[in-house]
This record gives C-alpha cells, sequence and structure tokens, in this order.
C-alpha cells in the first residue's frame, strides 16, 4: 500500500463532511493491517483532534497487530474514556497471552474494570 493513499485517507478524516470521513475510515479499515505502522505514528503524533484519535485508535485495534501491545498498554491509563475502551478492545482483539497479562496488570491497578 502506498504511502500517499494512507496521507490522502488520513487528511480525508478531518473533514467536516461525515460521508468523506466515512469512506476514508472505511478505507483504512479495509487496509489496517497493511497500515498498523503508519497508523501507529499518525496516532502518536495527533494531539489536537480527539475524535481523529479515537478513530485511530480503533484502527490500530482492527489491524490486530502484536505491533499495538504498548499503544494499547498506555491508552489504558487515558483520561478519555474512548481511548480506553478502544485499548481494551484491541488487547482483547489480540487474543494473545502478552495482551491479557497487560489487561489483567491494567484490572489490578485499577485502571480498567
Amino acid at each position: 500500500m502506498s504511502q500517499r493513499r494512507f496521507d490522502q485517507a488520513v487528511q480525508l478524516m478531518r473533514k467536516t463532511d461525515p460521508h468523506v470521513r466515512e469512506d476514508a475510515f472505511d478505507f483504512l479499515r479495509e487496509h489496517a493491517d497493511a497500515y498498523v505502522d503508519e497508523l501507529i505514528a499518525a496516532f502518536a503524533a495527533e494531539r489536537d483532534d480527539h475524535g481523529l484519535r479515537r478513530r485511530l485508535l480503533e484502527l490500530i485495534a482492527e489491524a490486530m497487530s502484536p505491533k499495538a501491545l504498548g499503544v494499547f498498554g498506555e491508552q489504558l491509563q487515558a483520561t478519555d474514556e474512548s481511548l480506553r475502551f478502544w485499548a481494551v478492545r484491541g488487547l482483547e482483539m489480540l487474543d494473545s497471552r502478552e495482551a491479557e497479562q497487560v489487561l489483567d496488570r491494567a484490572r489490578a491497578g485499577g485502571w480498567i474494570t
């Protein structure tokens, strides 16, 4: 997959037209596994648009890549409930021993229920 198509899709996800945003999101969801590194980088770089951060984390979860384990672990302590939700969901979707351990530590620490 090309970096240019990824960059265009992320830019379209910033548009005000909900149909344009949804089409870009759908494109990235279909190709999330191919763009997991780019999605993680875009998520880390995004600071201003909380809605976009949530959608990027959802796409990272859809990729179901072990590369995202650290991202999900960090977001379990986020103040934004939607980011915590997608972090938990992403860890559940990984369905690995490592992901379960992260979830167990978060529950023991009281970060999630």
